[in-house]
């Protein structure tokens, strides 16, 4: 399987932590140049940084990517640092509160679509012209286990994330014929930085903590990075419109 990826430009979103963090190491361990984008600038800095001590080539854009500004900073970036954009990995994401319907804020609501849905929307529509331009690309969005049942968060992020499978696919369709690949990783519970605080006696945590023994092994963010970096890859050349439970099984209980 050819997953040499040497000379390829990559963004990689939230790559300051977490899965994201461990997507830009692997990209960067395989050859490619990578934008490190992360809300944190200082994080984002931090494994640019480790990329290039290990004699790899990474460059840093911080901000918070609900600005468009920060989304076309970040695509002009790669096109302007390393002469195109061949993978978009739309990794960053928040948590919601595990708020069931009647109990979701507006600001609450609009934040996590904000983070999880209309910024990769924003990435994608901003790469997409380059790589039609070169007649190939690679996206590869993390959404969640959230995004295949009803049970695994509240009602903001399962929406956010079950929206971002139907973007996916989409485009996986849509541009096809261009030569752009698009696919997704469902992950189930993975050792990462986000964190959320529910309140234990709020109506959506009590309901969903019912179902939540299912859940089995946490997962390293490496186990992650391996789908996303696998999906962006040639190694998954004929592979697109693919939503990959990356879980331990869960999905399938």
């Amino acid at each position: 399987m050819n997953s040499d990826l040497s000379g390829s430009s990559v963004v990689v979103t939230g790559g300051g932590s977490g899965i994201g963090r461990a997507a830009a190491l692997q990209f960067a361990g395989l050859g490619a140049k990578v934008v490190v984008a992360d809300v944190n600038g200082d994080a984002a800095k931090a494994v640019a940084e480790e990329i290039t001590a290990g004699g790899g080539t990474a460059v840093v854009v911080a901000g918070d990517l609900t600005d468009s500004a920060v989304v076309d900073e970040v695509v002009a970036t790669a096109v302007q640092e390393f002469g195109g954009l061949d993978v978009l990995v739309c990794n960053a994401g928040i948590m919601d509160s595990m708020s069931a319907a009647a109990d979701v804020t507006d600001e609450e609501w609009e934040r996590v679509i904000g983070v999880n849905l209309t910024a990769p929307f924003r990435l994608t529509r901003a790469a997409l012209p380059h790589m039609i331009a070169k007649g190939k690309g690679s996206i590869v969005y993390t959404a969640s286990e959230a995004g295949l049942r009803g049970s695994a968060a509240g009602l903001a992020y399962t929406t956010s994330k079950t929206a971002l499978i139907g973007l996916t696919r989409s485009v996986a369709i849509t541009y096809r014929d261009s030569g752009i690949r698009a696919n997704a990783i469902a992950p189930g519970g993975t050792r990462t930085g986000i964190y959320f605080t529910p309140d234990p006696a709020g109506h959506g945590p009590q309901v969903l903590g019912r179902y939540m023994g299912n859940i089995g092994r946490l997962a390293e963010a490496d186990e992650q990075a391996n789908a996303i970096v696998f999906l962006a890859s040639d190694a998954a050349s004929n592979i697109s419109g693919v939503v990959l439970p990356v879980d331990n099984g869960w999905s399938a209980v």
